[in-house]
Order: C-alpha cells, then structure tokens, then sequence
C-alpha cells in the first residue's frame, strides 16, 4: 500500500507506517503554510498514486473522492472529520478514520489556565501595571483586580465526551463540584459527577462550559432562552464550535451584562466578521483565536491514535474499532 501523508507526522510514526504498509510519501500541508486545497490534493493524489490518504485539514471534497475511489482508507487527525466528504467516501465504502480526543489535554489545561485567568482579572492588571498606573496607594491594584477563585464552583458541561469529561478529573479536586448535560452518556458511569438536564446545568452552574460537535441537532442549540436563565454572575465559555451557540443572543446578553463574561475560542467566521469582533472587543470577554487545541504535543497523540486505528482494523482485523468514524461501511450493502 502507498499511503499519501500530508498531516504532520513525526518521524517514529511515518517509520511505523512504512514498516506495515509499505511506501509512505510524507508532503505535510505546513510545508505549504496551509491546507491543500481541492486543486492541489488532486494533484498530488494523481502524482503520487497513493493508496490511501492521511490528511489533517486539508480539503477532501466531494470531487477529490470521486477521482480516487480506489482509496483504501482516509486518514483524518482531526476530532472531527469535518473538512472531508464523509458521505462521498461512505458510497464508495471508504473507511475514514479520524482522531477523537486529540487535542482533549490540551483543551482541557486551557479551560483552566483561561478560566482562572479571566476570574482573577489577570489580563487587565498586567494591562494597568505595565501601563505604570501604580501610583502612591499601595493597596490600588489589591482592591481594583480582587477576583474570584475557582474552587468551590459549580461547572456545568454541556456535552461530556472525552474533553468534558477529562476536565472534570482535572478539577474535581479544586475542589469543584460538576454535572453535565449529555443524552449520550450514562450517569452511572460517573458517580461522582451528575447528571441533570440542560435547562438545569445552565441555571444553577457557576460556569458553563460547551464541548459539542456540530450536528443538526446541535447547530444553535444554546439561544437566549438557556442564556436567560444563567446566574447574573456565571460564566460561558465556548472551546467546543462557534455553530452551537446563538451569537446574536450571546452578544445580546453580554452587552446587556446579564452574566458575568465569556471565555471564547471558536467564533462564526475565522477570521472574524464585524459582528464576531463586536463580541470580541466586549470588556466582559475574553477571547483566544482557537488554539485551545493548539499545542505541540497534540500532533504526537493524533499520530499514535490514528497509528493505532490503522494497525488494528488492517494488521489485526480489528473492525470494531472506535476511531472508523463512517460505521456504515461495515454493512453488508457497501463493496469495495
């Protein structure tokens, strides 16, 4: 098997994937100071010949698939396989595998280091101390920047997959009391986390946190009515998809400071549009422009899970697998 490479993969993980499957060729979107776009990886699919596709974000679309049908897999190091036409590749019965939780540490210490950081006012105090606003009272900055800590909180998740639920370890012992909204996920599997409604984990949560995919269910699921019934001093954070929430209702309840702030990463359009950045510059928020899953160490575990996945569905047999993200090409109806 040839297998086309184009996601950042280190060297034990390129070695590991010759060693079982043959020939790699390694041409990492960096290189190109961006993602390949339909053009280019249709090019480099046809020059290359590959077998199979490992890509991060690059654009497989509907016409890249279609010209190489004769893929044996496509290899995702993404969360979610969103830039690739999973329905395309289905038809054809293409495995699409992807990388769940790749970035789950790296969003998970970043809801905490942002978190804290937004309680304690520490952006604006480095702000006022490097702007030489310490005059003579050598209280000032002691009473002006005095925050919150985050110990003794109710965190509400809204959805508790992997991320979610890794943040709950990581704070339980604040300690933080937490409970969560997920139709998915069973209660009993986490006694000491509960369970509760989302009208619920919205209302009666010191910080709400989202950890949803984009779905059709999903798409502007958090609107004004679940924001109106948030404490006056709560607040939302968004490292999950700009797509689940309402903007127009989050900029609405920011501006009329009907809860304490936002903690953003993800926005509708990135770069942002005029409205995405009237949220932005808002004092109450406090925005990142989405590298909650930005850390080095994200790139080793998507080529260890997606090695993992490879090795057990083709040298183990392993259909079962959790990372096929395209289930359906199991069924008996789908050839290849």
């Amino acid at each position: 098997m040839k297998i086309l490479v184009t996601a950042p993969y280190h060297e034990e993980g390129l070695f590991e994937l010759k060693k079982n499957f043959g020939e790699v060729i390694y041409k990492p979107w960096k290189g190109n100071n961006r993602a390949y776009n339909e053009t280019e990886l249709l090019g480099l699919l046809d020059e290359t010949k590959a077998d199979a596709l490992i890509t991060e974000h690059d654009h497989v679309t509907e016409k890249v698939i279609n010209a190489n049908a004769h893929l044996q897999f496509i290899g995702v190091c993404r969360g979610t396989p969103s830039n690739v036409a999973v329905h395309v590749a289905t038809g054809y019965g293409i495995p699409v595998f992807y990388t769940p939780a790749r970035n789950a540490q790296a969003v998970a210490e970043m809801f905490i280091a942002n978190t804290i950081t937004f309680m304690r006012h520490t952006l604006p105090a480095m702000d006022w101390l490097l702007k030489r606003k310490w005059d003579a009272g050598a209280h000032t900055s002691y009473l002006q920047f005095k925050g919150n800590e985050l110990a003794g909180k109710t965190v509400g998740m809204v959805g508790f997959g992997a991320i979610g639920q890794l943040i709950a370890r990581m704070i339980e012992n604040y300690p933080c009391s937490v409970q969560f909204y997920d139709p998915y996920v069973m209660e009993a599997a986490f006694p000491s986390f509960k369970k509760t409604s989302l009208e619920d984990v919205f209302a009666s949560s010191d910080i709400v946190s989202v950890h949803l995919p984009v779905t059709e269910d999903t798409r502007g699921m958090i609107n004004k009515n679940l924001f109106g019934l948030m404490k006056k001093d709560a607040i939302f954070v968004n490292t999950a998809r700009a797509a689940v929430v309402n903007r127009n209702d989050l900029y609405e309840v920011l501006q009329q400071k009907k809860i304490k702030g936002a903690i953003l990463d993800v926005f509708d359009h990135e770069p942002p549009d005029e409205l995405d950045y009237k949220i932005i510059d808002m004092p109450n928020v406090m925005a990142t422009p989405h590298i909650a899953g930005a850390s080095f160490e994200v790139e080793d575990h998507h080529v260890r899970i997606m090695n993992e996945a490879l090795m057990a569905w083709f040298i183990q047999g392993n259909k079962s697998t959790g990372r096929l993200y395209n289930k359906q090409v199991l069924s008996a109806n789908i050839q290849r």
